[in-house]
């Protein structure tokens, strides 16, 4: 029972270890005794004696030890852990480097990549008209900018680049603190140097392991490179937004001259684009450009490039984009030389200079006048595009506009559409005639005619009876015009008209003498030209000379012709036919003062095609009018709006031009009276006598010969036909009897035409 009553529960100890203890002091009596201590009833000298042990009494706590100061994680572990991970950390960013270096081409074989060349296009007076190639614009030298243009980059994008070394750790740890606290926006820490490293051997996708070889690279570029071959190199290779890349591209592209001319505030523009190209363009975003501008002035400011005055004049005045001038035309004239370039000097492997025939004015006046008419009356006559030729007698194009507007459609109408030409074919017709025998003031008949089963009529369904070839050209008479081609022989008439220049094939079968066969502007002009200048064939052209940017001459054009196309007799009797059209026929609204023009109508089937090409000593132009899906206008004729669009064009092409007569030779009419004193009285005369053949009654008056100025309109295109079989499109009409018009009738049509 006594050593029941000793027995103890086990339980948890009150210090707080958590040990399962049955007895405290069986726990101490099992420890060792401590050295010095006192036996057990005795004290130490100077000691009063330890109270006697009890055994109930409740155990004493351990009281925890106390950590020793400045332990092993003190400020002095700190700074050994530190050491390492930085000894570790700079191991592993070499490893990094080097695995990332080992993916570059080997560093002996590196070399800036060669810049794509540049095609700057002037016109025949020297004034820069568009720049061609990857860039947009020719490489600069830094010793040609003003020198706020450089520091204007320097200052917004890397104001440590004189003193880094490539990669600028300062410059890194100043954006990630801004990045961190939101202090002025995401910053980004690479140098020009890597950005220049990025845009040179990079892509731009946004990896560490691209950073990684942007800094090599940048090192690279430090080492074989001066700071300012740096900052040139820079300057010209990097991209501005609109497909610009450059600085002399940016300044052409935004404010339409050279970087050696940009303006303070112009500069602050330009480098601030470097944060956004597209979305900091002038010419779209002329706000935000504006006050990325100002900080670029203000960091200009800061950094002692610029004076207080100037900073202040650069805010004052901020620099404006240039609006662009017209729809832009003269694109079509760049893409054709870039076109031809091909054929003349071939690969292009530097900047080039290529000095064109092109007139600034003349094309400018074009645009205007196409975009003008279509502006004004296109939705009226359901037409929606336009295109414009004018070359020089020799062939020199002067201007060349192949749409409506370029930025809306690149397709070059003047020199890639073949569309159908009508009546404005028909002076090959006649001059196949002519060769063959005719003359001016041969009779033939204008009444219905059958080939075999083919029956063409004109446009009005009347009939005049006998009428002389200068008559029947004027009014654009299709019955006398596929009489003459049938007597002359289609293959004949197909012959000239590639002798005097169409390129294009042409089908010879009767249809062809109404323009059924297809052809481009260009080539219909061209074959105009012989006309004007007594005779020759010319070759269009529109490149004179090409040079490099460092003045050597590559090419240059010499004069050259096909040579005599036309008898001069013949080129005589043409002109006072073609002259007879501006004065009493189908385009007696192509009004020229002071000018003897000649030139030739044309419409198309259903009003698909309108033409007019017309002609002086000086310059042979042609204006052609419709739409590019082929859809019929309503009721656009070669006589109404390309002549007016041709009048405008000529008026101011011949502007301070003196007067000159078309080549006469030695024909003239017989029905010209011989006491002639002028010495164009050959022509002159022809128009005072207006002789005519004997008429059928009920003559039609002037005003309804007007009515006929919309006779030539041709038949669809033809194909393939054998003895002159008509094509199966071509609608046989019985003729209508002749009927005088009612003053209804006349009224729509003057309404409509103006005639």
């Amino acid at each position: 029972m006594a050593r029941e009553k000793q027995r103890r529960e086990p339980r948890f100890d009150g210090d707080g270890d958590g040990d399962l203890r049955a007895d405290p002091r069986e726990d101490r009596m099992a420890k060792p005794k401590r050295k010095g201590k006192s036996a057990p009833g005795k004290s130490a000298p100077g000691k009063s004696a330890p109270p006697p042990e009890d055994d109930d009494a409740p155990p004493q706590r351990s009281r925890p030890k106390k950590a020793k100061k400045g332990g092993r994680f003190g400020l002095g572990g700190l700074v050994y852990w530190s050491a390492v991970l930085s000894i570790w950390g700079a191991i592993g960013v070499g490893g990094l480097f080097i695995y990332h270096a080992a993916q570059l081409p080997p560093i002996d074989t590196l070399a800036v990549p060669k810049r794509p060349p540049n095609i700057a296009i002037l016109a025949a007076d020297g004034e820069l008209l568009a720049n061609r190639g990857d860039t947009g614009g020719a490489a600069v030298r830094l010793r040609d900018l003003p020198p706020y243009l450089p520091k204007a980059f320097v200052a917004i994008e890397d104001r440590r680049f004189y003193s880094h070394w490539g990669v600028d750790p300062i410059g890194i740890a100043r954006a990630l603190t801004r990045n961190l606290t939101g202090r002025g926006g995401m910053q980004g820490g690479s140098t020009l140097t890597q950005q220049l490293a990025k845009n040179l051997f990079l892509t731009q996708e946004r990896t560490l392991s691209r950073k990684m070889q942007e800094a090599i690279l940048a090192l690279w570029l430090e080492h074989k490179y001066s700071k300012d071959q740096i900052l040139e190199l820079y300057l010209n290779r990097v991209y501005f937004g609109s497909g610009a890349y450059g600085v002399e591209a940016a300044a052409q592209r935004y404010f339409g001259h050279g970087a050696a001319q940009v303006t303070l505030a112009e500069a602050a523009v330009l480098a601030g684009l470097m944060k956004a190209p597209s979305k900091l363009a002038p010419d779209r975003n002329p706000e935000g450009a504006t006050e990325r501008a100002a900080q670029v002035v203000t960091a200009m400011a800061q950094e002692g490039h610029i004076t207080e005055a100037m900073a202040k004049l650069a805010l004052g005045r901020p620099a404006l984009a240039r609006r662009e001038r017209g729809a832009g035309s003269i694109n079509y004239a760049a893409d054709y030389v870039m076109d031809m370039l091909d054929d003349t000097i071939g690969a292009i492997d530097q900047d080039i200079v290529v000095t064109t025939t092109l007139d600034r004015r003349l094309q400018e006046v074009g645009e205007k006048s196409i975009a003008e008419e279509l502006d004004k009356k296109g939705e009226k006559f359901g037409v929606s595009q336009g295109a414009l030729v004018a070359l020089d007698p020799n062939g020199a194009i002067r201007a060349l506009v192949g749409g409506r507007n370029y930025a809306e459609s690149q397709f070059d109408r003047a020199v890639s559409a073949k569309r159908q030409p009508g009546s404005a074919f028909k002076p090959f017709v006649y001059l196949a005639g002519l060769e063959h025998g005719l003359t001016p003031d041969t009779v033939r008949e204008d009444g219905p005619i059958n080939v075999k089963g083919w029956q063409p009529e004109n446009y009005s369904r009347e009939y005049f009876g006998p009428v002389t070839l200068t008559k029947a050209l004027a009014l654009s008479l299709n019955t006398v015009a596929v009489r003459v081609g049938l007597e002359a022989g289609p293959k004949a008439v197909v012959k000239i008209a590639h002798r005097l220049g169409v390129a294009s094939e042409l089908q010879p079968n009767a249809s062809i003498a109404l323009g059924t066969s297809e052809v481009t502007p260009l080539e219909l002009v061209t074959a105009y030209a012989p006309f004007a200048n007594g005779g020759v064939g010319v070759q269009p052209h529109i490149i004179v000379k090409v040079r490099t940017a460092g003045g050597k001459q590559i090419y240059a054009r010499r004069g050259s012709s096909n040579g005599r196309v036309i008898e001069p007799q013949y080129v005589a009797m043409m002109n006072t036919m073609m002259e007879e059209t501006l004065s009493t026929g189908t385009a007696r609204k192509a009004e020229l003062p002071g000018w003897r023009a000649a030139g030739k109508t044309g419409t198309s089937q259903d009003f698909r095609d309108a033409w007019f090409v017309g002609y002086t000593p000086h310059l042979v132009a042609g204006v052609w009018l419709g739409n590019d899906d082929n859809s019929p206008t309503k009721k656009v004729s070669g006589g109404n709006l390309p002549v007016e669009v041709w009048s405008r064009f000529m008026k101011a092409a011949h502007q301070g031009v003196p007067a000159a007569a078309l080549p006469s030779g030695s024909w003239r009419s017989a029905a010209a009276p011989s006491d002639s004193l002028s010495p164009i009285a050959p022509l002159l005369d022809f128009f005072s006598s207006d002789p005519e053949p004997e008429a059928p009654p009920q003559r039609p008056s002037r005003r309804r010969q007007a009515r006929d100025e919309e006779g030539d309109v041709a038949p669809g295109s033809v194909h393939g036909l054998e003895a002159l079989m008509p094509p199966a499109d071509i609608p046989s009409q019985t003729p209508r009897p002749r009927r005088g018009p009612s003053r209804e009738e006349k009224n729509i049509f003057e309404k409509l035409f103006g005639g």
